[in-house]
């Protein structure tokens, strides 16, 4: 079977999957009592069955079941093989304590706990780390020692499962953001040609296409942690596997393409570090919760924070595609400025860390008040 029809095939049965195991998990949720009651902090006003991560995990999972006897021998080698099987189990048992939190609300320490045992069973048990690391100005990626190497990727992995997790707070919105951050691994891993992540891309964006036809507002399922938890694992393994070994690429890229929940994760840590609270302590001090302060209803502010996370999506794409020119390190250093320039006046205008506090726009001011009365007083 060609590659092309094959991923095709792969979208389609995992996106009928989604659309047909939704609905019936919506009914287990209730059954088992696994719901989402409203409160001060949330934007619901009815119950809401959680657990709908299940439809998105069992589009990925079946999906790729039915999908194998179609894989031709030889498209995936050793090490491709060695990660499909590693996001699996990874995913399994983010899944499971994620429906167990949907239900029973598990502690945030007992979620830590599971997370990083699952970190540990894909670096100790299938070998799977971040063993290349670039920085700026570097000629290429270097080796580095286990020691280092492994708790970077215990660290990646645990950091974005939790950063999905942060911006789930709108129907549709970490569904979409995770759908567009995939996507723009697809389309790079295309680029590369690296079958492995476009097989795992392919079936997880049929999967939550087929769930956000349920969970864009009004939804009528929330993908709970679940979902969420299990979103950002496979987020977490896509974008730390996908560039590893493609010594032309940056490190930023990666970062780029998760920009949106990593940055809101950083801005909550900021946030709560200068109100003097506890950083996992939860708020509505999120950027969600900021764009609808401002006036923005529920379906605006989703398809605004969408298109944030495209537009991290193309500078990721742009990054990837201009990086074996010569002038490369120079573009990842302009990029970075730019990116980190627009996430500070944004934050400022939207109040994400503290609502009086604009020391960027207050010196940007400054500095036109004083062009332009220096050329007034000629």
């Amino acid at each position: 079977m060609p590659a092309g029809l094959l991923y095709t095939l792969g979208f389609i049965i995992s996106l009928i999957i989604a659309l047909v195991m939704t609905p019936l998990v919506k009914k287990f949720a209730f059954k088992v009592g696994a719901i989402d009651k409203p409160n001060h902090r949330k934007v619901h006003t009815r119950i809401m069955p959680r657990m709908g991560g299940l439809g998105i995990y069992l589009a990925f999972a079946v999906g790729f079941l039915i999908l194998m006897p179609f894989i031709p021998d030889g498209l995936l080698n050793h090490e491709g093989e060695n990660l499909i099987r590693a996001v699996l189990v990874g995913g399994t048992m983010i899944i499971l304590i994620g429906a167990f939190d949907d239900r029973f609300e598990l502690s945030a320490k007992v979620k830590l706990v599971a997370q990083i045992a699952a970190a540990c069973v894909v670096v100790f048990g299938f070998g799977v780390k971040i063993d290349l690391l670039n920085v700026p100005f570097g000629a290429t990626m270097q080796p580095i020692e286990a020691w280092i190497s492994i708790p970077i990727t215990i660290f990646w992995i645990v950091g974005v499962t939790n950063a999905i997790n942060l911006i789930d707070g709108l129907d549709g919105l970490a569904g979409g953001v995770s759908a567009i951050a995939i996507g723009t691994i697809l389309v790079m891993a295309i680029i590369m040609g690296n079958v492995p992540i476009i097989l795992l891309s392919v079936l997880l964006l049929g999967g939550i296409v087929g769930f956000l036809y349920f969970n864009f507002h009004p939804a009528k399922i929330f993908m709970g942690d679940s979902g969420s938890l299990f979103l950002g694992f496979c987020l977490a393994m896509l974008s730390m596997t996908s560039f590893k070994q493609i010594t032309i690429v940056s490190f930023v890229t990666p970062l780029l393409i998760i920009g949106v929940p990593l940055s809101d994760t950083f801005f909550a840590i900021i946030r709560r570090l200068v109100n003097k609270r506890p950083i996992f302590a939860p708020d509505k001090g999120h950027l969600h919760h900021c764009l609808q302060e401002l006036g923005f209803s529920h379906r605006k502010t989703v398809l605004i924070i969408w298109s944030v996370a495209a537009v991290f999506g193309g500078f990721a794409v742009l990054q990837s595609t201009v990086v074996q020119s010569s002038s490369a390190n120079w573009i990842t250093f302009i990029v970075i400025c730019l990116v980190i320039f627009s996430l500070q006046i944004g934050a400022e205008l939207i109040g994400i860390v503290d609502k009086s506090r604009r020391p960027l726009i207050n010196f940007l001011n400054r500095m036109l008040r004083s062009k332009v009365d220096a050329r007034s007083s000629k």
